[in-house]
């Protein structure tokens, strides 16, 4: 996933990964570009997750807003 699919609608896809992840806060998905896999850290220490269920869930996420 590059920056640019994430970026898209970036508020939709927190309200999408919010739904998700009840306990993840806008703090920890404040996204600033470059700083993806801080992002990435950020949710799997919240939410325990693997990185790759992480992303895949972005992916998810942006593709069913029509983001990317």
């Amino acid at each position: 996933m590059t920056t640019l699919e994430i970026k898209g609608d970036w508020n939709i896809t927190k309200g999408k990964l919010k739904q998700r992840w009840a306990k993840l806060t806008d703090d920890d998905l404040q996204y600033t570009e470059g700083k993806y896999d801080e992002l990435l850290g950020r949710i799997q220490k919240r939410t325990g997750e693997t990185r790759e269920a992480v992303e895949k869930a972005l992916k998810d996420s942006s593709s069913d807003c029509g983001c990317n």
